[in-house]
């Protein structure tokens, strides 16, 4: 039985901030996980780069059993639609699943009140405060680092696809922490740059 892991995708998301991760698990995950995506309907998504996704679930036909809810940003995160993700972010956290915002989608858990108890980032605190408003009280834990990851919620900034990938595939135990690294560094410094991985 495969691990699922659900990705969720509004129009306009940023494809780049879900391509590392997706990509990354099947390459180090040796067949075990399947990526699945949700969105608000089964309506065709398109990014903001342009590729169309027809979602596997909408946010009321989510499975019970998954691994993890990854939230990708984009464009749409702050129209009133979004609130039907909230429900599922909260089944994540109540299940202690692993949970991971990027961009505005982390500033989006914010307004959950996800953020309020755990050691988190975002793209900016004063628009995280603004945004989320009275459900946000957590600017004491608020850490101005590319992604940070704190009892199973992994939050990131919108330039961070690289360590946001890092730190979802860490918290789900994909490879082995050297397995991990060796493919971040890889990546994230070059071909020419990054120590070749251990054989």
């Amino acid at each position: 039985m495969k691990k699922t892991l659900l990705f969720v995708i509004l129009q306009q998301y940023a494809d780049w901030e879900a391509a590392y991760i997706a990509s990354a698990v099947s390459m180090l995950g040796q067949g075990e996980y399947e990526i699945k995506t949700v969105s608000l309907s089964k309506d065709y998504v398109q990014s903001i780069g342009g590729f169309k996704v027809l979602p596997d679930y909408d946010a009321a036909s989510v499975p019970d059993d998954y691994e993890a809810l990854i939230l990708i940003g984009g464009m749409t995160w702050r129209s009133e639609n979004t609130q039907k993700i909230r429900e599922l972010v909260e089944d994540c956290v109540q299940k202690g699943k692993v949970l991971g915002g990027i961009c505005d989608a982390s500033a989006f858990l914010g307004t959950v009140g996800v953020l309020n108890d755990v050691l988190h980032t975002s793209n900016d605190l004063n628009d995280l405060k603004q945004w989320a408003g009275q459900a946000y009280t957590g600017e004491a834990k608020y850490i101005a680092r590319q992604a940070v990851c704190d009892k199973n919620v992994i939050t990131a900034n919108g330039t961070a696809p690289m360590e946001f990938a890092k730190e979802i595939l860490l918290a789900l135990h994909v490879a082995s922490e050297e397995k991990i690294l060796d493919w971040y560094y890889f990546h994230k410094l070059g071909f020419y740059t990054a120590p070749m991985p251990k054989m």
